[in-house]
C-alpha cells in the first residue's frame, strides 16, 4: 500500500464551524485551550489527523490545521496557512460570505493556495442552494472558481461522508510535496512536557528530519539534537516533507531569549557539504527582493484598499512567524494600487530564513488589515538589483514560473553576473541534483560559465575576460621587456571582483592563450624584448656589472634612472642577472665564476671564514654575507660556526 502524506487547513469566518467541522471528519476537537472551550471560538491553531483512502490502495495521511476565524486572530490563521497543500474554506448557510471569509480568500491566494473543497455547513440551518450561488459569484476568477461545493450538516451528518470522498478524490490525484534535501520545520507550537523536555510542533517542507540528527534553530541559527520524532502521536524513525511534526529538542528552552525556542522559528539542518557560516542554505537574510500584489477584490472603501507607498511600515507574515518590516518601492513617488503587482524591497527588523519563491502575506503596523501578498524573487537581494531594467524583467521572470529551475538558475547568474556554483539557488526549493544538472545543461547551451568552483553569466564572464586581456597587452606594449604583468596589479585593477572570480578568471584564462609563470600572466606568443630606446641603458649595467665582477656596485648606483630600473628588472627576470640581496645583483657570469672559485677554495684549504674568501676573492663583505646566505640555501655551502664548509 502507498501512502502519501498532505496538510490541510481550514479557513473562513467565525463561527462557522470549522472546529465543528473538523471533530465530526477526525473525532479530535481543534480546541484544546480552555479559553476556546469558555468563548467557543478558535483562538489559537489547532491539529488533528485525517486518514482517507484512495484508489489502488493509496493511504492518504491528512494533517489539519484548524485556524480561527475570528478577526482579532488573523496572525494566528496565517501562521496555521503558511506550508498547506490544500483548503477546506467553511462557509455556514445561515450566514453567508461573510468578511472573514473574504479576507481568508485572498490570504489563501497572496500564499498560492490553488486547491480547495468548500464546505457549506448548517445547510439545515439556511438557503443552501441560495448560499451556493453567492460562494460560487464570489469565488468567480479565482483558484477555487471551479471548486467542488458540498452542503454539510455537522449535527445531522448530512454531507460528511461526501465531503470525505471529495477530499479522497482530490488528494489521490496530488503530488506530495518535494523532498528537495533542504528541510524546514516553520515551528507553530513549542511546550515542555514533564519527563520529556522541549517538543516543537510544525507543518515539515522541503526534506526530512531524523531521529538523533542535528539541527539549527533559524534565525538565532544555534544548535541542537533531536532526541525523537513523532506525528500525530506516532513515534517515527524520521518525518517526511508534507508531515505534521513533533521534534523533542531536550537541550533547548523556551522563549524569545538567546537559545531559546518560539512559534515563528524555523528548525532546518546543516547542509553536510559545507560549514554553516559558507552553506547558503543556513545563512538567514536581512533584506528580500520580492513582488508584492495587492488583490483586485478590495474595494475602494476599504482601508486595506489604500495604496502601499514607499518606507510604508508593515507586519510580515512568512511561515508561522511575523516580522515589523519596511517596504522600499522603485521610486519614492511609486504606490502599490489595488489589482496591481511591483517588484520592492522588504527590510524586516530582524533576520528571516526566506528561500526563493516562498510567498508571505503583508498586514498593515496596526494588525487590522491584510493590505498585500507576494512571492520572493530573491532572498539576499537588494534595491539596486531592480533600478536596472535587464534584472528587473529576469527577477520578473521568476514569478511567472517559480517551478522552472533552468529559469532561476539562469536568472539567479545573471542578476549577481559571477558567483560560487554553492550559492547558487541555495536559498530555493531545488534540490542540489536539480540546480547541478541544470547547470551542466546551461553551460552546453552555452548560456552560462561554470570554471573552477565559479558560475558566471557568459556575457558577464567574456566581458571580465576582455578587461583582464586589455589591462595586460597595454602593461605589455607599454613595458616589451616584462615576462609579464604583475598578478598583484592586475587584482588590484579587478579589485571590483571577489578573490574566487578573480583566480577562476586566471585558471580560464590560462588554460586557453595566456601562461602563469610564477606571480606574472602574460599570452603564450608574448617574448620579452629590450626596445631599441633603453639599449644603450642595457650596455651601460652590463659594464657597470663587470668592471669589478666580484664586488659590482650597489643596485641602487646601477638602477640611477626609471630606464635602469626597467632594464634591470628585465635582465633578472631574463636570467643574465642573479638577484643576490635587495640592493646586491651579479651577472649570472660572475655568480657562476664566484661560486666555483669559493668551491675550489674551500676544496684545497678547508673550512673558511666571510674575511678568508672576501680576500681570496677581492670581494666586500657586503657583497660576501648574501652570496654565501644564497649558496647555503642552494646546498653548495654549509655553516659551521663562522665558517663555510661544502655542503
Amino acid at each position: 500500500m502507498t501512502e502519501k502524506h498532505f496538510i490541510l487547513a481550514t479557513a473562513g469566518h467565525v463561527d462557522h464551524g470549522k472546529s465543528a467541522l473538523v471533530k465530526a471528519l477526525t473525532g479530535t476537537d481543534p480546541d484544546r485551550l480552555p479559553e476556546e472551550k469558555a468563548r467557543q471560538i478558535t483562538i489559537d491553531l489547532g491539529f488533528a489527523e485525517l486518514i482517507l483512502y484512495g484508489p489502488n490502495e493509496q493511504k492518504l495521511h491528512i494533517g489539519i490545521v484548524d485556524v480561527p476565524g475570528h478577526e482579532d486572530f488573523v496572525r494566528n490563521m496565517i501562521a496555521g496557512v503558511g506550508s498547506i497543500d490544500f483548503a477546506l474554506f467553511v462557509v455556514a448557510a445561515d450566514d453567508g460570505w461573510m468578511p472573514q471569509t473574504e479576507e481568508h480568500l485572498q490570504i489563501l491566494t497572496y500564499l498560492g493556495v490553488e486547491r480547495a473543497v468548500i464546505a457549506l455547513t448548517k445547510s439545515d440551518l439556511g438557503d443552501a442552494s441560495g448560499i451556493t450561488a453567492q460562494v460560487r459569484e464570489r469565488l468567480h476568477n479565482t483558484a477555487f472558481a471551479r471548486s467542488t461545493i458540498i452542503p454539510i450538516s455537522v449535527r445531522t451528518g448530512e454531507g460528511i461522508e461526501s465531503l470525505k470522498s471529495a477530499l479522497a478524490s482530490e488528494f489521490s490525484t496530488m503530488q506530495p510535496q518535494r523532498d528537495a534535501g533542504k528541510p524546514r520545520l516553520f515551528v507553530d507550537r513549542a511546550f515542555i512536557l514533564r519527563g520529556i523536555g522541549t517538543v516543537a510542533t510544525g507543518t515539515l517542507t522541503g526534506g526530512r528530519l531524523h531521529r538523533g540528527e542535528g539541527v539549527v534553530i533559524q534565525p538565532q541559527k544555534f544548535d541542537a539534537r533531536i532526541r525523537s520524532i513523532q506525528s500525530h502521536g506516532c513515534e517515527v524513525e524520521y518525518a517526511q516533507p508534507g508531515m505534521r511534526t513533533a521534534i523533542n529538542l531536550p537541550d533547548v528552552e523556551i522563549g524569545d531569549g538567546l537559545g531559546q525556542i518560539k512559534r515563528g522559528d524555523v528548525i532546518t539542518v546543516v547542509d553536510p557539504s559545507a560549514s554553516v557560516t559558507a552553506s547558503p542554505a543556513s545563512r538567514t537574510s536581512s533584506s528580500l527582493v520580492v513582488l508584492l500584489e495587492k488583490s483586485h477584490r478590495l474595494k475602494s472603501k476599504d482601508p486595506a484598499a489604500r495604496p502601499l507607498k514607499n518606507v510604508t511600515s508593515v507586519n510580515l507574515h512568512h511561515g508561522t512567524s511575523r516580522f515589523p518590516a519596511k517596504v522600499y518601492l522603485l521610486g519614492s513617488s511609486d504606490a502599490l494600487e489595488p489589482g496591481k503587482q511591483l517588484i520592492a524591497q522588504l527590510k524586516p527588523e530582524s533576520p528571516i530564513f526566506a528561500f526563493l519563491g516562498d510567498r508571505f502575506v503583508l498586514r498593515d503596523a496596526s494588525e487590522q488589515y491584510t493590505i498585500a501578498g507576494g512571492v520572493v524573487l530573491d532572498p539576499d537581494g537588494d534595491r539596486k538589483e531592480f533600478r536596472d531594467e535587464k534584472k528587473r524583467k529576469l527577477l520578473m521572470a521568476r514569478a511567472t514560473a517559480p517551478d522552472d529551475v533552468d529559469l532561476c538558475v539562469r536568472s539567479e547568474i545573471a542578476v549577481h553576473g559571477f558567483m560560487p556554483i554553492q550559492s547558487v539557488l541555495g536559498k530555493s526549493h531545488f534540490s542540489r541534483a536539480e540546480i547541478a544538472e541544470s547547470l551542466l545543461r546551461l553551460q552546453r547551451l552555452n548560456e552560462i560559465v561554470l570554471h573552477g568552483k565559479i558560475a558566471a553569466n557568459t556575457g558577464s564572464w567574456q566581458a571580465l575576460q576582455n578587461r583582464a586581456t586589455l589591462l595586460i597587452d597595454n602593461a605589455l606594449s607599454k613595458n616589451p621587456e616584462r615576462i609579464g604583468f604583475d598578478l598583484s596589479q592586475l587584482r588590484a585593477a579587478l579589485r571590483d571582483q571577489a578573490g574566487h572570480v578573480f583566480e577562476a578568471l586566471i585558471e580560464d584564462m590560462c588554460s586557453n592563450d595566456f601562461v602563469r609563470k610564477e606571480s606574472m600572466i602574460a599570452r603564450g606568443s608574448h617574448r620579452p624584448a629590450l626596445p631599441a630606446t633603453l639599449q644603450p641603458a642595457a650596455a651601460k649595467i652590463r659594464e657597470a656589472l663587470s668592471k669589478k665582477p666580484f664586488d659590482p656596485p650597489a643596485r641602487r648606483e646601477i638602477e640611477s634612472d626609471r630606464n635602469a630600473l626597467r632594464v634591470l628588472r628585465f635582465l633578472i627576470e631574463g636570467g643574465e642577472v642573479i638577484e643576490i640581496a635587495s640592493d646586491v645583483v651579479l651577472s649570472r657570469e660572475n655568480f657562476e665564476r664566484m661560486k666555483n672559485a669559493i668551491a675550489n677554495f674551500i676544496s684545497k684549504n678547508g673550512p673558511a671564514t666571510v674575511s678568508e674568501l672576501r680576500l681570496a676573492l677581492e670581494s666586500s663583505r657586503r657583497i660576501m654575507v648574501p652570496f654565501l646566505e644564497k649558496l647555503d640555501r642552494q646546498g653548495v655551502t654549509r655553516r659551521l660556526g663562522d665558517k663555510r664548509v661544502l655542503a
